[in-house]
């Protein structure tokens, strides 16, 4: 009979090939290797099983087609405006952005991300503001409505949502909804029933292909887009349902960034919820593509990219514009973040700054709504603190804000955390914003937000008590994988 002894030693032995195997799939990043290699210690054999769920590589996979015709025109509008800035030939609507040419035409190269400055920002911080606003807008699509979420919940603003696209999709209106399979793991399939119904169309990003068993359970469509008739777009961090309204008892107020966007920029963001909805869908969008992409006029002066990152990338684009607004900072940063897991660029990015003099200040919410990630934010914290940066902890309710803001001249507002599961295993949209106008406001509010947050202090930091400590020192270890 096989004793326990003998069992934990044939355990221990089969996985020194599973640790090996998993050494050679990640080495291309250590900290992630280490963290695997804790799960395979402490969960023997099981642990592999685990990895092979959650640990795909998809920079090694195609998930997204595009036609010869579309790849050699994307590639010459792209080849064209890096010529333009080659040569210094763009003329900006804002002094101040041509301080950042080298960072749009990083995002232009590594992100395929245009640069368009014609565009009208409206900032949101109330869920009540954004789905009115939201709820005007779809009222008046005479087009197409393209919604993506990554949370939808089956209460009173969901199904106020689906009443509204459903008389849209009567009306002759084309409505198609991307939702992400894992944020909308528990929302009744029959939800979407009325708007088939009405003619609508509903996809599932990475749907599970097993009952109860998601292989991708770990690569999530983190990205909020809506874009009606193909000349208004917003993005940001609300997700659907009444929590982001303010009406959950366990959050409380809901503070949250989101924009309404206006000009070409849209258009960049139809072609995100197109690449999005054509991979997900049985219906791939082929023939609309004149009315999805029309005339758009000059709303306004901002200069705009919208960056996307995901697990099927090896560059981590969104990250990397992160890195060098960072690294461009003469005065200050302020950050607005639900989570901070920061990689080892982005930290040493931030005691650069402090370092050097620059202001930089780091806003998080006071109660967690995950305690492993807010646990592991706190251990992060001392690193900066010790060096000079701010820190304050929002106390009117929960703060899901991904705001970054530079100089009052510079900002980025969207869908990605200040966490490595956002810079690589979460596909996620970010508007970087070229425009003093907008990144003054979004500086203004963040200073208003101060006001309802009490400061993190480095001298209260090292008062947190042992146990406190251990705890996130342990969760630590695991945050490439969070």
């Amino acid at each position: 009979m096989l004793n326990f002894g003998n069992f934990f030693t044939y355990l221990m032995v089969v996985n020194i090939p599973l640790a090996i195997a998993v050494i050679f799939m990640e080495r291309r990043n250590v900290g992630v290797t280490w963290a695997w290699l804790m799960v395979l210690l402490f969960l023997p054999a099981v642990g592999f099983v685990v990895y092979l769920v959650l640990g795909q590589n998809l920079s090694k996979k195609k998930i997204y087609k595009l036609n010869k015709r579309t790849k050699e025109t994307m590639n010459a509008m792209i080849e064209n405006q890096r010529r333009e800035f080659r040569d210094n030939q763009v003329v900006f609507n804002d002094a101040a952005a041509a301080n950042y040419a080298d960072m749009i035409y990083m995002n232009l190269t590594s992100g395929f991300a245009l640069y368009t400055q014609n565009n009208k920002v409206e900032i949101y911080t109330d869920g009540n503001d954004k789905f009115g606003a939201l709820f005007d807008d779809i009222e008046r699509a005479s087009s197409h409505i393209h919604l993506m979420y990554y949370i939808v919940q089956n209460d009173k603003l969901g199904n106020r949502l689906l009443d509204v696209l459903a008389s849209k999709a009567k009306q002759g209106v084309k409505v198609r909804f991307l939702v992400d399979d894992i944020g909308c793991s528990l929302l009744p399939r029959h939800f979407f029933d009325r708007l088939r119904a009405a003619g609508g169309e509903v996809a599932f990003f990475f749907p599970s292909k097993i009952p109860y068993l998601n292989i991708r359970v770990n690569y999530r469509n983190h990205r909020k887009l809506a874009i009606i008739d193909g000349q208004i777009g917003y993005i940001g961090g609300f997700n659907i349902g009444d929590e982001y309204l303010g009406q959950d008892e366990r959050y409380g107020a809901w503070r949250d960034s989101h924009l309404r966007i206006t000009g070409h920029a849209v258009l960049q963001m139809q072609a995100h919820y197109m690449l999005d909805w054509n991979m997900a869908s049985s219906s791939p969008i082929t023939r609309d593509v004149l009315e999805l992409f029309p005339p758009t006029a000059n709303t306004g002066n901002a200069g705009i990219q919208i960056v996307s990152s995901g697990p099927d990338q090896t560059l981590e684009q969104i990250k990397n514009a992160y890195i060098k607004m960072i690294n461009s900072a003469k005065e200050t940063i302020f950050i607005q973040t639900p989570y901070f897991i920061p990689d080892e660029s982005l930290l040493t990015a931030l005691k650069m700054a402090v370092l050097s003099g620059i202001d930089v200040r780091m806003m998080l919410p006071s109660k967690p709504d995950h305690k492993m990630v807010y646990w592991a934010s706190y251990s992060y914290l001392g690193d900066l603190l010790s060096e000079g940066m701010k820190c304050y902890l929002y106390e009117k309710g929960f703060l899901h804000a991904k705001t970054i803001v530079v100089d009052g001249h510079v900002a980025s507002v969207g869908t990605a955390n200040v966490d490595i599961r956002s810079f690589k295993l979460n596909f996620e949209v970010n508007a970087i914003l070229y425009d003093t106008e907008t990144a003054s406001q979004l500086k203004r509010i963040f200073e208003d937000d101060m006001k309802v947050c009490s400061e993190l202090t480095y001298e209260a930091y090292t008062q947190r008590s042992t146990f406190h400590r251990f705890r996130e020192s342990c969760v630590r270890l695991l945050s490439p994988i969070l």
